[in-house]
């Protein structure tokens, strides 16, 4: 399977690629004579809405944003159409990004507070690119299926539900405008933030990107690093509050954002944490869950059920 994909991208793109690797099912790691490089292969999205979310980071990368560029085909194509096991898929080539994957100890409030000025500066320039290239095919956050909490989280939880429909329900009546709403990465989680000397960093993996309130795009590192970084040696409130007050820091050095939309960040989080439970419902198989799997979904029901709050923002506004 790796070699027939190998065959197809030296195929369509001038390069000479010797070596791949999966990295998921959808993502490849490639190794060639002049590089590093990235294939996304999915249908995850449809053409138009990849040819959009291409022209959409490219963009980015050209104004100067830590963002991976994309390699075009012989045919001068961004988005490509192969077929693997007599299936037509979608594939991207991007150009590896610099750096390394941060382990998690090293995901500190410096590091943190340097990622939230990469995101006001992706804030102001997804701006741009809208005045500029207005979208047609990438969607409201709310039009994604995998916001359907209701459709995949089982009736019999209504607790859960309830609270899944609050959360909805608060954020699509949120008054929206260019200064608070607009394209974002979408799951800036800490794995898709690749560091290099410097602290340069570059946001790798955009398939999520999506319209929404930019609040949402610091919620998400501050869900995650809280979620899945912190490894002890301290205080694991203390590290919510240092690293939320770090990125928030950070974002206002390059952008601008209200005290009201600040005081939503943890309804954000909370939106982030149900979106990954339903995922939980979505994607695994009910009747044949793990242990660790149960574990973790009984973990989240608690926090849920309980209302319990990753962050208490007023301290720090």
């Amino acid at each position: 399977m790796e070699q027939k994909i190998l065959e197809l991208l030296n195929g369509i793109y001038p390069v000479d690629l010797i070596k791949l690797e999966a990295v998921t099912n959808e993502m490849y790691r490639c190794t060639g004579a002049q590089g590093e490089y990235f294939a996304r292969i999915t249908n995850y999205k449809g053409y138009d809405e990849q040819v959009e979310e291409v022209a959409y980071t490219n963009f980015l990368h050209k104004a100067g944003l830590g963002v991976s560029p994309t390699i075009l085909s012989i045919n001068g194509q961004e988005v490509e159409k192969i077929t693997i096991n007599n299936k037509e898929v979608l594939t991207v080539l991007y150009e590896s990004a610099p750096g390394k994957h941060l382990s998690r100890k090293e995901w500190d409030a410096d590091v943190l507070k340097a990622l939230g000025r990469q995101i006001g500066k992706l804030h102001r320039l997804s701006r741009k690119f809208e005045e500029t290239y207005p979208t047609r095919y990438i969607n409201d956050w709310h039009q994604n299926e995998e916001y359907a909490f209701l459709k995949y989280i089982p009736e019999e939880e209504t607790a859960i539900r309830e609270v899944a429909q609050e959360i909805l329900t608060k954020i699509k009546n949120l008054p929206k405008d260019k200064a608070n709403y607009g394209l974002l990465h979408g799951d800036l989680w800490l794995e898709n933030v690749v560091v290099d000397r410097d602290l340069k960093l570059t946001m790798v993996d955009f398939q999520d990107c999506e319209k929404h309130f930019y609040a949402f795009d610091l919620a998400v590192p501050i869900y995650s690093a809280i979620e899945y970084s912190f490894v002890g040696g301290g205080n694991i409130m203390e590290y919510g509050r240092s690293i939320t007050k770090a990125i928030i820091e950070g974002y206002q050095e390059e952008n601008d954002i209200s005290s009201e939309m600040l005081e939503k960040v943890p309804l954000f989080i909370k939106l982030k944490e149900v979106f990954e439970y339903s995922l939980m419902h979505m994607y695994w198989n009910k009747d044949k869950l793990t242990e660790e799997q149960i574990r973790i979904m009984n973990h989240f029901r608690m926090r849920i059920e309980n209302g319990y709050t990753f962050i208490d923002i007023n301290g720090l506004l």
